[in-house]
């Protein structure tokens, strides 16, 4: 569910980015890389995808467990609130924004004394094979008659 909600959002924060003068795809990949660094201190989409053992092709929100989709959802959600609502302009600019955000993020989580994103643990399976399983499971479990209203 967090990860259609971050695919929603990544889509509104792309655009707003844009808007705001985040043109070319150069400009682009800084503008989100830039959120990874602030958030995982320091760690860049590479650095990331590295340290979580994934493959070429392989994204990394495929492999965040809830708690890692929740901090990247919120960075999200509030650097799209943050350029829109101080009218950002300017790739730089923007980019400043994306970076300080997932700083603030990562400093609340440590502030409550989280588990930074860096280190909580990598799900062996992608959200996409989960999904897989769990339309297995409930189409077996109807077939049977066994499905349950809340599930």
């Amino acid at each position: 569910m967090v990860r259609g909600d971050i695919k929603q959002w990544n889509q509104l924060l792309a655009e707003t980015a844009y808007d705001a003068g985040v043109i070319t795809n150069e400009e682009f990949a800084i503008f989100q890389n830039a959120g990874y660094i602030g958030l995982y201190g320091g760690l860049d989409v590479d650095d990331i995808h590295a340290r979580k053992g994934l493959e070429v092709g392989q994204k990394i929100l495929d492999y965040m467990g809830s708690t890692e989709l929740i901090a990247n959802l919120f960075r999200i959600s509030q650097t799209e609130e943050k350029l829109r609502k101080d009218k950002i302009k300017g790739a730089e600019k923007a980019t400043s924004v994306h970076y300080s955000v997932g700083r603030e993020v990562r400093g609340a989580i440590e502030k409550i004394g989280g588990t930074m994103p860096e280190d909580l643990p990598t799900p062996k399976k992608s959200i996409q094979q989960v999904e897989r399983e769990q339309m297995k499971r409930l189409k077996e479990k109807s077939q049977k008659g066994k499905l349950m209203l809340d599930e």
